[in-house]
C-alpha cells in the first residue's frame, strides 16, 4: 500500500463508515456513529477488534442508572473479555479460529504484589484456543502496563481475524 493509499485510508475511517479504493480494498467501519473510535473496522477480508475490556456488572438491586464496576481476577476478566471478543466476531460472521493476532495487556494485579498475573490469563487463555474443539493459536503479544481506561479492569484485548476464503 503506498503512503497515499494510506493516508487515504486513515482519512476514509475517520470520515465514513465505509470506502472503497482504486486498489479495489473494502473498508467498513463498525460502531456507534457518535463513538470516538471504531469497534471493529474490516479492511478488506481482515477485521481489526478494538480492545476489549471485560464485563462490567451491576449488583443486583441497584437503583436504574447504576453504572456496573469491573471485578473478578485475571483469569476471570480474561474469560469476560475473551467471550467479548466472541460475541463482537460472531456479529461479524467470525469466530475465535479466524483470530490471527492478538495483544494482550494485562495492569498489576494487587493479588499479585502488583505484578501481572500471566498465568491467571495463560489459562483462560488456554480454555478457549488450542483445544479440540478450537485449535488455532493466534499469534499473541502479553504486556503489563500501568493503567486501563476503566478502573478495575485488569486486561483489555485486541485482535486481528481474517475471513477465510470459505466464509466469503
Amino acid at each position: 500500500m503506498t503512503i497515499a493509499s494510506k493516508l487515504a485510508l486513515g482519512l476514509c475511517i475517520l470520515t465514513t463508515s465505509a470506502c472503497v479504493f482504486a486498489d479495489g480494498l473494502v473498508v467498513t467501519r463498525n460502531g456507534a456513529a457518535t463513538a470516538p473510535f471504531a469497534s471493529t473496522i474490516w479492511a478488506g477480508d481482515t477485521l481489526y477488534v478494538a480492545g476489549m475490556l471485560p464485563e462490567a456488572t451491576v449488583p443486583a438491586g441497584a437503583p436504574a442508572g447504576t453504572r456496573g464496576t469491573i471485578t473478578g481476577d485475571t483469569r476471570a476478566q480474561t474469560a469476560s473479555t475473551l467471550q467479548a471478543i466472541r460475541k463482537a466476531l460472531a456479529s461479524q460472521g467470525l469466530g475465535l479460529g479466524d483470530i490471527v493476532q492478538m495483544r494482550v495487556y494485562l495492569v498489576g494485579d494487587p493479588a499479585q504484589g502488583g505484578r501481572m498475573d500471566f498465568a491467571g490469563m495463560n489459562a483462560a487463555y488456554l480454555e478457549q484456543f488450542g483445544t479440540a474443539e478450537q485449535p488455532n493459536k493466534p499469534v499473541r503479544a502479553t504486556v503489563q502496563v500501568a493503567g486501563l481506561a476503566v478502573a478495575g479492569a485488569l486486561v483489555e484485548i485486541e485482535v486481528i481475524a481474517v475471513r477465510q476464503a470459505s466464509k466469503k
